[in-house]
């Protein structure tokens, strides 16, 4: 079977969710552009797109369209080739057209996952439940007729586990992409030992066609991204904790979110990252990296108060941000979360108090949107951060204490054989989470490097 006959049915499970949506449309653009290819007329292809939510589903299929349309106005040109022979589509617009109906025809929404008996390629992206993922799996597998092969979107679970519980025989590799899928180029890959090697090299090809950067990495509980990810979390967790003594806990989340975010140079604060996650998510990730990797420290107290009082985070069905450990108002955080109280304070009663306790930041500060697209990145940072050095406020101190972390945990991670290189794990971090530099670097102890 080749790579196009793999591809000829397919199945994405959980297909409306966050993750799942994003698949369907990758998979759909990509099945389409092949059928438009010389020599693969004769296929027929199919993709399942199936959810329990016929609801959802109907979403799906405007979302598709959307997106579709975007893609589609962005390559018109490769489409007026691919369309040449169709002398009734004249001007771009229909052959844009044309395209989105192509594309949307693949796709056959269902909410029976028995449409997918018949599939050559089964994508995986349902809830991080290791019991509902192997249920499905198994079902699929003992009534598949074609041979098929599994493409898991787990971000913890280990694919030897789910290969091992699911009766999957080799047939399952982790291909982990980062919200959103449509926009985000980093995929993790992550190879069981009993993975077959045409299913990795089918994967490596897919991750190609999809103009995807590829990270490989062991399979270990939480792999590169989560492995640092949450690391990096309960780290800011404990700073927390530890300020919280002297500032109290509500101002103690805003300094440590504004020092990892703007002193530290990231997109976000690591408070708004758990959010846009998802409390309820990270504490899932938590629970199964802790069951399953030595020293039982992976776990938040704090998280699972904030849960237990029904605060979430996430995002609603049209992507704006649910309120987490930050209130939101139009996408930005604006308040923090008292437990005590339970009620958010506003951040016009704490960021007076947050920001002077914290100190000015270095005189060369940029926002982090303004440094990813500085002509001369490197030297920037290293002399950003040599000023950093140099100051002893507390904010800086919290900073230089936080990025000497977030290295450590990055070589954690290669000495425990989760990743291969630095350059994995720093690559992870650049791309996935967007950073402006890698976390292994000498940023903070002389020569620098990104």
């Amino acid at each position: 079977m080749n790579y196009a006959e793999r591809l000829e049915n397919v199945t994405v499970l959980g297909a409306a969710g966050k993750m799942g949506r994003g698949i369907v449309l990758l998979a759909a653009m990509e099945m389409a552009d092949l059928s438009l290819e010389p020599g693969y007329e004769s296929l027929a292809f199919t993709l399942q797109a199936v959810d329990i939510s016929q609801k959802a589903l109907s979403g799906l299929l405007k979302y598709l369209r959307s997106q579709v349309q975007r893609t589609a106005e962005q390559k018109a040109a490769w489409l007026r080739k691919a369309y040449e022979k169709r002398e009734d589509l004249i001007e771009n617009e229909d052959v844009i057209n044309q395209y989105i109906e192509d594309v949307l025809a693949i796709v056959r929404p269902a909410t029976e996952i028995e449409t997918s008996y018949h599939s050559t390629l089964v994508f995986e992206a349902i809830h991080e439940n290791l019991d509902i993922k192997v249920e499905l799996l198994s079902r699929i597998i003992s009534h598949n007729s074609r041979d098929a092969w599994f493409f898991s979107n787990t971000s913890s679970i280990p694919i030897s586990e789910l290969n091992a519980k699911a009766n999957l025989n080799g047939r399952l590799i982790g291909f982990h992409f980062y919200n959103p899928p449509a926009v985000q180029k980093l995929v993790e890959l992550i190879s069981a030992k009993s993975t077959l090697p045409d299913l990795a090299d089918f994967a490596r090809q897919f991750a190609k066609k999809l103009r995807k950067t590829v990270v490989p990495s062991h399979d270990v509980a939480g792999f590169i991204g989560n492995g640092h990810f949450m690391r990096d979390a309960l780290y800011a967790v404990a700073e927390v904790e530890r300020l919280a003594e002297d500032f109290g806990l509500v101002d103690a989340i805003y300094m440590v979110n504004k020092v990892s975010q703007d002193f530290l140079i990231r997109p976000m604060g690591i408070f708004q990252l758990i959010d846009y996650v998802g409390l309820d998510i990270c504490q899932c990730i938590l629970r199964v990296m802790n069951e399953r990797l030595p020293g039982g420290r992976l776990h938040s107290f704090l998280v699972d108060r904030l849960i237990s009082l029904g605060i979430a985070g996430g995002q609603y069905a049209d992507g704006s941000q649910k309120d987490g450990f930050l209130k939101y108002e139009k996408g930005r955080p604006n308040g923090v979360f008292d437990p005590e109280k339970q009620a958010y304070a506003p951040f016009s009663e704490i960021a007076g108090r947050g920001d002077e306790a914290l100190g000015v930041l270095p005189g060369q500060a940029k926002p982090w949107k303004s440094v990813i697209q500085h002509p001369d990145r490197i030297n920037f940072l290293e002399g950003y951060f040599r000023q950093l050095k140099k100051m002893n406020t507390l904010g800086a101190d919290l900073a230089k204490r936080y990025g000497r972390k977030s290295k450590e945990i990055g070589l954690e991670l290669v000495n425990e054989k989760v990743a291969d290189r630095e350059e994995d794990v720093n690559t992870v971090l650049l791309t996935g989470f967007f950073h402006a530099y890698g976390p292994i670097n000498n940023y903070f102890n002389g020569e620098s490097r990104p």
